[in-house]
């Protein structure tokens, strides 16, 4: 039974973050709706040996938890990242840490990484059904070594997810970004690679680096030489941006966090076609940042996208967007004469 359409205006009307607490227990419950029919075949691709049934995945920061990872791919997602998770417990920044700008069509959050832990998080997917799963990792706002928060990380999810994404990015807390920087960078993939491998030998799951859009262009030659030298799998473009763009008119703009939605979009998608040219299209990349209809979608995968994913848009669109995405990015790619999806991967450099 499908609630979620008519609940969106009254979940609209609360709390952002009890909003999201609703939305995560109607999901539990079985509340949400359920995709019916296949996905378009146009939209297969496979990435990393791991056959997605469609690019679009829900971004990590919406189940922490991992608690609704199978409800959440019954909304029709080909993936879903569920995190970021620390080793610790941690409650995050003091609230309000979450605000709309639905103006906007966006949103800014400080949450700081509140999430229960691993062991919660690897509980959540003891018995999760099929489908792709990514775990994000991070590291506890009060570690005093955050290469070991991230291998511990590594080494209890590893054997749990289809992929495994380290976040350095998020800038909710404090120093995390400083783990972009080459050197740090290096040692932190060396110490993660090492860890997956001491746990899972040749079944370790593909590591994927998330990064911020708010990158100097030296920041962006550092992480593509350390991502084609260091043997990162793949680059998750981007986390949300300290950055306010002009023409944002909501009361909620000034507020300190990371932005997402709608005006991240073309920074993102700038930053994703950058690291795109600097990795020569060997490591492939994972848009993020502003989706909001098949056409930012198809945006994302010309630009050099293998997947995609999206969060903020459905705070005001809903779960039916999952569908009207997919349905208009198959349009866009027969309208352009591909026959698969992966043919359109950075096809605007071609």
């Amino acid at each position: 039974m499908d609630l979620t359409r008519p609940a969106l205006p009254l979940l609209r009307r609360l709390d952002p973050e009890r909003a999201h607490g609703l939305t995560l227990w109607a999901l539990k419950s079985g509340l949400g709706p359920r995709q019916r029919a296949a996905d378009d075949p146009i939209l297969e691709t496979e990435v990393w040996g791991l056959g997605f049934p469609n690019p679009l995945g829900l971004a990590a920061g919406f189940d922490k938890d991992a608690e609704v990872v199978s409800a959440a791919l019954d909304l029709g997602f080909g993936h879903v990242e569920a995190g970021t998770v620390t080793p610790r417990p941690q409650p995050g920044n003091p609230k309000p840490r979450l605000f709309r700008l639905a103006q906007d069509a966006a949103a800014i959050n400080r949450m700081g990484f509140n999430n229960r832990g691993l062991d919660a998080f690897a509980h959540h997917l003891s018995g999760r059904g099929p489908g792709l799963l990514g775990a994000n990792i991070g590291r506890n706002k009060d570690s005093e070594d955050a290469v070991a928060d991230y291998v511990a990380g590594a080494k209890r999810l590893g054997p749990l997810a289809d992929y495994l994404a380290v976040n350095v990015s998020s800038p909710n807390t404090p120093g995390l970004r400083a783990l972009q920087d080459r050197a740090v960078l290096e040692v932190l993939v060396a110490a993660v690679r090492g860890a997956l491998a001491e746990v899972c030998g040749e079944k370790a799951p593909p590591m994927l680096v998330k990064i911020a859009p708010d990158l100097t262009d030296a920041d962006k030659d550092d992480i593509a030489a350390v991502a084609l030298e260091c043997g990162i799998d793949g680059l998750i473009v981007s986390n949300t941006t300290i950055e306010r763009p002009e023409g944002l008119s909501d009361a909620h703009r000034r507020e300190a966090g990371g932005l997402s939605g709608k005006p991240l979009m073309a920074l993102s998608t700038r930053v994703l076609a950058e690291m795109y040219r600097r990795t020569g299209g060997h490591i492939p990349l994972v848009g993020v940042g502003g989706i909001a209809s098949g056409a930012d979608a198809y945006a994302k995968i010309r630009a050099g996208a293998s997947l995609v994913q999206l969060y903020t848009a459905l705070v005001y669109r809903g779960p039916a967007l999952v569908g009207e995405i997919k349905r208009d990015l198959a349009e866009l790619l027969r309208r352009d004469g591909f026959a698969m999806l992966a043919e359109a991967v950075g096809a605007d450099h071609r």
